[in-house]
């Protein structure tokens, strides 16, 4: 049972900071001009919620920390043990939550099509492979295994000049629309370049 807790919570932990990372250049409004300012307040906050011990870098001491927060939530008796039966009501408590926020989204921007891939969007959330992780670990500029708010920032503000084609200071939806397209483009090579 113990190795299925440690399992569980470490997989929790490490989708909650691939999840982090991404989600610093997304917005509510997606179809709305994003500013370098707006950008960098993002960034900015989604650092701080993601440095669970406030010492301003981003490292195992703040995965450890998510990661007893999160095992403190699901042990819903205070006993030190995640049972199956907790475990399965804090996933349930999170597919609610999950589908109330995409019943907002849906609201907010219409019906469009977010079945894409049969309803499974993997996007930049850390599923499949770690994602998160590895952009985390590409923003680790010195390789000293942890990023501290200025390599964070930096990693988030060359994404924004990425995709700020025209480099007015904003990115519009049709330019994320374009980088989306253009990043989609350079994965398909590279798979192709690694099956040959």
């Amino acid at each position: 049972m113990r190795k299925i807790v440690t399992t569980f919570a470490g997989a929790v932990s490490l989708g909650a900071l691939a999840m982090g990372g991404a989600a610093a250049a997304q917005q509510t409004d997606r179809g709305a001009p994003i500013t370098l300012q707006t950008a960098t307040e993002r960034a900015d906050a989604r650092f701080a919620k993601m440095d669970a011990n406030g010492d301003g870098i981003l490292d195992d001491a703040d995965r450890a920390a998510r990661r007893s927060a999160r095992f403190q939530k699901m042990d819903a008796n205070n006993d030190g043990a995640v049972t199956e039966a907790e475990m399965n009501a804090a996933r349930e408590a999170r597919m609610a939550q999950r589908t109330e926020r995409m019943a907002e989204r849906r609201a907010n921007r219409g019906e469009r099509a977010d079945n894409r891939r049969g309803g499974q969007r993997y996007g930049m959330r850390g599923g499949r492979g770690g994602r998160g992780m590895a952009m985390l670990k590409r923003a680790d500029t010195n390789n000293d295994g942890a990023v501290s708010q200025a390599e964070f920032r930096a990693m988030a503000m060359a994404r924004f000049t990425r995709m700020d084609a025209d480099n007015n200071g904003t990115v519009t939806a049709q330019e994320r629309r374009a980088a989306r397209q253009a990043m989609r483009a350079e994965r398909m090579e590279r798979r192709g370049n690694r099956a040959n």
